[in-house]
């Protein structure tokens, strides 16, 4: 028998938090044990508890109600299986729970990857069900495991966000402005578009602290503090990329820009407390970006090899 441990939340306040303990259930046919070994925590996980209940990320891992778990990106090791084609001591990279250990129900097996087919999982977005089994990658590197579960999910997203703004023909813009241009997924999405030579110009935003380090990485054209936004240039045609939810930085920023204000794409929330937005917000030219969505949308266009 297998003692689990699980980190939850309280769903409506993120800063309550408790412990949970259990045992592991008996494997019924076609299940596996899987020990977690170790997972990243980065701003996003912040985003997916704030909109767990609007885009379902408590359902993944479900807890009690009014409690949820959130998820992270991790390895784990295999060290039961009721499964024919998963033994103990695989190493799988995926989507776990804040825990120990996951009961996972392995379906549609294939050399590298396999998904979780867990029935309350069915319908949820499959790049989340999608599991690498690392032995079997050929060019799998033990010693990055700390880098791949922490950059790899936040490129996906960076890359994804770029071609959106491709896709679309940068929504009329001129200058791409980027909020909380610090972050890790601000600067894979500016490094994508600092190497494409039609793309319009970067601007960022981040906080007074960040100027001198945002600046440094050579990627943006200016770099503005948040209580500087009327140095930005508001006569020409912007898109806005937000990773921070800031509403009082978006109202001021969507104020600022006017009818110059052509799309917000809106990616985190990781400033949760300060998420409302003001009377001068564009909601009919903002849009929440879900990456997920985004990953369907070109593996269907450009097979999963091609993604």
């Amino acid at each position: 028998m297998t003692r689990m441990t699980t980190l939850e939340v309280r769903k409506d306040d993120l800063s309550r938090t408790r412990v949970t303990e259990r045992d592991s259930p008996a494997l019924d046919d076609g299940e596996i044990l899987v020990r977690i070994d170790r997972f990243a925590l980065t701003a996003n996980n912040i985003t997916y508890g704030v909109v767990g209940e609007k885009i379902g990320y408590w359902k993944f891992f479900p807890a009690e109600d009014g409690w949820g778990v959130i998820p992270v990106w991790g390895f784990g090791d295999v060290i039961g299986s009721n499964h024919p084609e998963i033994q103990a001591g695989e190493r799988l990279y995926g989507y776990f729970p804040m825990g120990s250990h996951l009961v996972m129900a392995p379906d549609k097996v294939k050399g590298e990857r396999l998904q979780d087919g867990a029935a309350h999982r069915a319908g949820l977005p499959p790049v989340y069900n999608s599991y690498a089994r690392t032995k079997a990658e050929a060019h799998y590197y033990p010693a990055m495991d700390d880098e791949r579960m922490l950059l790899f999910p936040l490129y996906a997203t960076s890359f994804c966000l770029y071609d959106f703004l491709v896709d679309n023909a940068w929504f009329g813009a001129r200058q791409i402005i980027i909020a909380s241009a610090s972050s890790k997924t601000a600067i894979g999405l500016a490094m994508a578009v600092a190497d494409d030579r039609s793309a319009p110009d970067l601007v960022g935003l981040t906080s007074a602290g960040n100027l001198g380090t945002v600046s440094k990485l050579r990627l943006y054209s200016s770099v503005h503090a948040y209580d500087d936004i009327a140095s930005i240039d508001a006569s020409i045609p912007a898109v806005i990329v937000d990773m921070s939810g800031n509403g009082k930085v978006l109202s001021r920023l969507h104020r600022h820009l006017g009818d110059n204000m052509r799309f917000c794409s809106n990616v985190g929330v990781t400033h949760y407390d300060q998420n409302e937005m003001g009377p001068d917000f564009i909601r009919d030219r903002s849009a929440i970006f879900f990456a997920p969505g985004r990953i369907q949308k070109r593996t269907a266009d450009w097979g999963p090899g091609g993604f």
